[in-house]
């Protein structure tokens, strides 16, 4: 009889450099996100160039913000500010009136989409506010502060 076969056993050395260059890869891709992290501006990243739907976001924001869409981050509490909701859309009707015929279908009717949509919100705010005004609901803030529905 012949002996039972060993196995054979093959080191293979190439599997050590392809995990260096794999390990040096991956160490050099995260030094370019930590670079990019560290360039970046503060509070998140910025578009590279801002555009015309930016700015009508910029705007939609604000007024939201002013008609009680998003709460105050102090009190938690809706903080509406009607006349300078109001502002902010009117903003945008002279934004619409005077860009009339140089925007693109696209941009022209997102613009005049979001400003349907706020001004309908801006009614819908101002006769919840009157409600609540009626009811005894509204809570007036500090002074220079807008009042806060309760």
């Amino acid at each position: 009889m012949s002996e039972p076969e060993q196995p054979k056993i093959i080191v293979d050395d190439d599997w050590k450099s392809a995990a260096q260059a794999e390990k040096q890869r991956l160490a050099s891709e995260e030094a370019t996100k930590k670079q990019e992290a560290a360039d970046a501006p503060p509070g998140g990243t910025l578009p590279e160039k801002a555009s015309f739907d930016d700015l009508l976001r910029l705007m939609a924001t604000q007024a939201l913000m002013y008609m009680g869409a998003f709460p105050d981050p102090q009190t938690g509490q809706a903080m509406v500010a009607l006349d300078l909701a109001k502002l902010h859309i009117d903003m945008l009707g002279v934004l619409e009136e005077k860009t009339k015929g140089n925007l693109s279908d696209d941009e022209s009717k997102a613009l005049t989409g979001i400003l349907n949509e706020l001004r309908l919100q801006f009614v819908e705010v101002t006769k919840a506010v009157a409600r609540a005004s009626e009811e005894g609901r509204l809570s007036p803030g500090a002074p220079g502060e807008p009042p806060q529905i309760g």
